[in-house]
């Protein structure tokens, strides 16, 4: 099995980098990946159709017709001669799962948060962040991205803390364009970053002018990882280098996402952020554990979105999200894999049932927060927390083209009964047997079409050995 040498992926950058945006759209991607499929004309008949729109609801036995990325209608007998038809019985077809705060470079530390402090999942990344190259960042945001088509996300949020310089920011943005996912990319400080020193602004910048060579046709967008008050562990309150970034985000009209109160002596963190009038609609505020009622309506009041990774939540000690209370105020709620350092996977089935029953056993109700609200979740409040629901998160005339279809018939499932709950509570990824973003089919009858996944994890596996050999950790 080959693996990408160190000359080859910088080769491949160089590349990358000259053919702007509407060059690479037919690239013949990096070592494990293949040139991504054409958009075409695809009818899916006879499928259950989950539209996650509440004006349309369920549609038993319909029909979705897609042509270049976009769906051109949703119903039942549509006509489209010439179009490419895919079976659907037994089918159940919805949007594709909106992730929205993964740290796609810790891929390659999966599972790697030990049982000792020393090994703890913030001194593991922050000791091997340092020793990355730009080629393990390449690594381990691919093999995310193939993880997280196979499971049927098709929007992910690259929270990328590790940015060590211009070519590593590049190596991230490779990964997801040779994916063919859609997402954003927030731009992060590296790991062990001098709490008085700014990111590289001027790369940041650089970045948003010439957005459109990175931007693989609209499916990526920029934003800016903000460290805001965790910047100065000694300080509940930004610090003047976390003013400047927001200020630089703000200058460039870029969404910006915060940790913030992930743990008990983090607790005010929101109160902070709304006396300094620094929560809006475009701050998404990640984790929010330790909050008050008053900091719930404060984030509803400014329309500031929130994200919930429960399984990391759990695995690290940091407590149990308050799901009821954030949408009982109003406030958009979206699910993240974090990263799989802690969670292991990237499964959004399992965060569903995660976030579901945590919020079921702390409410003591069988009934608090039900299957559908909670695939709503995972599907179109995402897309709004994330400001992207005027395209996709649900399946109407008009949007692109980002929907799964799972099968049924497998022996977890085995048997149909209602469609929101077998979803949330019995579905694995392996029940995928369809993926599509943008129209372009990534996985078709459960195996991905434009990544062979031996040699991806074959090549991340490698790229983690150089990472541990040269950090002395075994």
């Amino acid at each position: 099995m080959k693996v990408t040498t160190r000359r080859e992926f910088l080769g491949g950058m160089a590349a990358f980098g000259a053919l702007g945006a509407s060059g690479c759209a037919g690239l013949m991607s990096g070592s494990g990946s293949a040139r991504l499929p054409e958009r075409g004309e695809v009818l899916i008949r006879n499928a259950y159709v989950m539209t996650m729109d509440s004006s349309v609801g369920d549609l038993p036995d319909a029909d979705v017709h897609v042509r270049q990325g976009a769906i051109v209608a949703v119903g039942r007998n549509i006509q489209a001669g010439g179009a490419q038809v895919i079976e659907g019985r037994g089918m159940i077809v919805l949007p594709g799962f909106v992730e929205t705060h993964w740290h796609m470079w810790n891929t390659l530390l999966r599972s790697m948060s030990g049982d000792k402090r020393e090994h703890g999942y913030f001194p593991t990344a922050a000791a091997l962040g340092k020793i990355y190259l730009p080629e393990d960042m390449y690594q381990g945001t691919r093999l995310s991205a193939a993880e997280a088509l196979n499971g049927g996300i098709t929007f992910v949020h690259d929270w990328c803390h590790n940015i060590r310089g211009p070519e590593f920011a590049d190596a991230n943005l490779r990964a997801l364009r040779e994916a063919g996912i859609r997402g954003r990319f927030s731009y992060g400080a590296p790991q062990a970053h001098p709490a008085g020193e700014t990111i590289d602004l001027a790369d940041l910048e650089r970045k948003q002018v010439d957005w459109r060579s990175y931007s693989n046709e609209g499916l990526l967008s920029l934003g800016l990882a903000w460290r805001g008050a965790f910047n100065d562990p000694k300080s509940m309150v930004p610090n003047d280098a976390a003013r400047r970034e927001f200020a630089a985000a703000r200058k460039l009209a870029l969404p910006i996402s915060i940790h913030v109160s992930n743990a008990r002596a983090r607790a005010g963190q929101i109160a902070t952020l709304a006396k300094e009038n620094l929560l809006a609609r475009d701050v998404q505020c990640i984790h929010a554990i330790w909050v008050t009622p008053e900091e719930v309506r404060a984030l509803a009041s400014a329309g500031t979105p929130v994200s919930f990774s429960p399984y990391t939540e759990l695995r690290i000690g940091f407590g149990f999200p308050q799901t009821g209370e954030f949408l009982a105020a109003g406030v958009t709620v979206g699910l993240s894999v974090d990263t799989t350092a802690l969670s292991g996977n990237a499964d959004m089935f399992a965060i569903m049932k995660a976030i579901q029953n945590i919020e079921n056993g702390r409410s003591e109700n069988e009934f608090k927060l039900p299957a559908r609200r909670v695939l709503e979740l995972a599907t179109i409040e995402g897309a709004r927390s994330m400001g992207v629901d005027d395209r996709v998160g649900s399946l109407k005339a008009g949007k692109r083209a980002d929907l799964i279809m799972v099968n049924t018939r497998e022996v977890n499932l085995g048997v149909f009964s209602e469609p929101a709950h077998m979803l949330v509570e019995a579905a694995q990824p392996s029940n995928v047997d369809t993926v599509m973003v943008d129209g372009r089919i990534l996985k078709r009858r459960g195996r991905l079409t434009a990544v062979d996944v031996e040699q991806v994890v074959s090549e991340a596996s490698s790229a983690l050995s150089g990472v541990r050999k040269r950090a002395g950790w075994w």
